[in-house]
């Protein structure tokens, strides 16, 4: 019989349904349950593509005697982590307070009225590797709360007094001893990433290696003010070797979550919606920077993966990919010079062979991630052919290959669409769209701008997530704010007035719902959220950009588009406020530092006055968005339908056609009207 579950939305709840676990979702009714009988609550969190997810639940919840141990002393609560990024960022920090280490699955043990008092991540059905089993776990857990309670609830205590000390300490930064960030800031910050980059394979650290597309996009920017080859270089080897490693899916497009290894050849094999997102931004403003081919191919077919792939009927963007596929992760992906050749053909399947690394012997566990293991000129110059050729025929492989793959059982598809993550990919086509001139990329951002704005908002609220229906949660700072910044994006790429004024609703939302005069802080949950032990604050980036960097982002692009200096004076306390965080751990932080380098510098500022829609204007639109100008600012529209911003005030059209304004430092050049001009004035920088 199915538990509790099957009655919610989340794809990772409903993979539990049919547990014989006593699955509450979390809600009063499970609380209350807890509180009324004086129960302990087992907090288990994850997410849909999490692959030891799926193996703990194998081999324990959907074990009879493990669930009927859970059903007599807890009560059991599942949660979506990507549902509840509030739960899970406290639960989460309170555990690695405890362990010293995290991760999902999260295995949390609480008091009735929600304070941890145990917990770790995966547990094993048998003993291993100095690990208790998970049912040995339970049964001590049980021991402890029965027999040794009051060690239990002081235990709780110290970790709920940790949990609220970190805040703070967190929050404060240091600042006041340090000041204001400046310049100094960023240039440790480019010192510390110098540091730890991996000068022969690209990325940062040990691995398992992560993209990381907030530092890269810091990088790019380190460069664009410095004029700093390392930096670039630094950003170009590691995205090279990303798009050329195994991390990619050279077949489908788009990239896997991350490299168990160091030359990015063998990934955790999941997608997520938010890494391609992302890094769809990060190298198109390679592309920009340098125009490198390469760097826009991987942008453009990263944006064509998840159109074709994780777009619904709606115009939402679906959330993941699994690793998993009949049972064995990666094997979607997996490829024999056998199945090359028999779909091939002995010619073209040698030369795909040769090219992407596909032996007889297999470069993991008998089978082949693709890879290029040499740049496509070394190859053609090998073959004593043109690269042009060599490319053309390798595209039509792929091709290929990827019709064949199409037969084949897919990875399970998470159908559930969350703002924050829609945000980041709208924000990747509105730029790609106006940069490259691609009418798909815009019409695909819009469509999923009044997707967001009509289906995702209850009243004036936004809502965190939609499936077949809007969830129930409230949205969070990042939803929000990543929000703001996309349409802030699709104005500027379109200059259709109704996405800035829907920006600016959602910049005064940001400091209505998130923002703590008294203590100058942003929370990542509302005001009047549900009260949780803690009100969830998380200042560093994780796999996405902190949803106080966003804000903060958004409010310095505000602050100058309207005018508006309440919004920079915020952006500014919180800048200050977590200097010390930023000097202390800068690579945790890279989107606040971008959001820095964009306060320090003055903006370029871009008034583009035309009909919407007419050629002219989109000419001079495209050009305005060409180059990586990191800090530029644009605003237009109709000359009779200007919106009231101060940058378009005074500004007219010359002889009826559309007109460019270029304006650095308060200082504005003559108005050009062709599209070549307008590309000599932005060359300037």
């Amino acid at each position: 019989m199915p538990n509790r579950l099957a009655q919610e939305t989340s794809p990772y709840l409903l993979q539990h349904a049919h547990n014989p676990v006593d699955w509450y979702p979390w809600g009063e009714e499970a609380l209350s349950r807890a509180r009324t009988q004086d129960r302990p609550i087992l907090l288990s969190v994850g997410y849909s593509a999490c692959h030891w997810c799926h193996v703990m639940e194998r081999e324990s919840f959907e074990d009879a005697p493990t669930a009927a141990l859970m059903n007599r002393v807890f009560v059991n609560i599942k949660v979506d982590r990507e549902e509840r990024p509030d739960l899970d960022s406290i639960y989460m920090r309170g555990v690695q307070a405890l362990t010293g280490g995290g991760g999902w699955p999260l295995t949390a043990f609480l008091t009735p009225d929600g304070r941890l008092f145990f917990g770790g991540t995966y547990f094993p059905p048998v003993p291993r590797h100095g690990m208790p089993s998970f049912r040995q776990l339970l049964a001590a857990v049980e021991d402890a709360w029965v027999n040794r309670r009051n060690e239990v609830e002081s235990g709780s205590r110290r970790i709920l007094d940790a949990l609220r000390g970190t805040g703070r300490i967190r929050g404060d930064g240091g600042a006041g001893a340090r000041g204001a960030p400046g310049p100094g800031t960023l240039e440790g910050a480019f010192r510390h990433l110098a540091r730890s980059f991996d000068s022969s394979m690209g990325g940062f650290g040990a691995p398992p290696k992560f993209p990381q597309p907030m530092n890269l996009e810091l990088l790019l920017r380190d460069f664009r003010r410095t004029g700093r080859t390392e930096a670039l270089t630094m950003a170009l080897t590691t995205l090279r070797a990303m798009a050329r490693g195994g991390i990619r899916d050279h077949l489908g497009g788009g990239f896997h979550r991350y490299s168990v290894d160091a030359r990015w050849l063998v990934p955790h094999f999941e997608k997520m919606l938010y890494d391609n997102g992302l890094l769809a931004r990060v190298y198109l403003q390679a592309f920009q920077l340098t125009g490198d081919p390469e760097m826009r191919e991987a942008a453009t077919s990263t944006l064509d993966y998840i159109l074709e792939d994780l777009t619904s009927a709606e115009g939402g963007f679906h959330s993941a990919r699994d690793a998993d596929s009949q049972g064995e992760e990666g094997l979607f992906y997996l490829w024999t010079a056998e199945e090359v050749d028999r779909v091939l053909g002995e010619r073209e399947g040698a030369l795909f062979r040769r090219t992407y690394d596909v032996s007889e012997g297999g470069n993991f566990e008998g089978r082949n991630i693709l890879h290029l293991p040499h740049a496509p000129r070394a190859v053609a110059r090998s073959e004593g052919m043109a690269e042009e050729e060599l490319l053309a025929r390798l595209a039509r492989s792929r091709q290929t290959l990827k019709e064949e793959r199409s037969r084949r059982e897919p990875p399970f598809r998470d159908e559930k669409i969350l703002v924050s993550w829609n945000s980041f990919v709208l924000r990747a086509l509105a730029d790609a769209g106006a940069a490259l001139g691609r009418a798909d990329y815009l019409s695909a951002a819009r469509t999923n701008a009044g997707f967001l704005l009509g289906s995702l908002r209850r009243g004036d609220r936004l809502l965190r997530s939609w499936k077949g229906g809007p969830g129930r949660v409230q949205a969070f700072l990042e939803d929000y704010a990543g929000l703001g910044n996309a349409l802030l994006s699709l104005y500027e790429a379109t200059l259709e007035p109704r996405w800035l004024e829907e920006a600016r609703r959602l910049a005064d939302q940001v400091t209505e719902l998130f923002w703590e005069e008294g203590e100058g802080r942003f929370y990542d949950s509302p005001v009047d959220g549900e009260a949780l032990v803690v009100r969830p604050r998380d200042i560093m980036d994780n796999a996405v950009p902190s949803g106080n960097s966003l804000a903060v982002e958004l409010l310095l692009r505000t602050a100058h588009l309207f005018g508006s200096p309440r919004d920079g004076e915020v952006a500014a306390r919180v800048l200050e406020v977590e200097a010390g965080a930023m000097e202390a751990a800068p690579s945790a932080f890279g989107n606040l530092l971008s959001a820095l380098d964009r306060q320090g510098a003055p903006p370029l500022e871009v008034v583009l006055l035309g009909e919407v829609g007419s050629p002219d204007l989109e000419a001079l639109l495209r050009e305005a968005a060409r180059p990586f100008l990191p800090n530029r600012v644009v605003a237009g529209g109709a000359p009779g339908g200007l919106p009231p911003l101060p940058l378009l005030e005074g500004r007219t059209a010359r002889e009826g056609r559309a007109t460019a304004y270029v304006c650095r430092n308060m200082t504005c050049s003559a108005p050009v009207l062709a599209a070549e001009d307008l590309r000599e004035e932005l060359e300037r920088g």
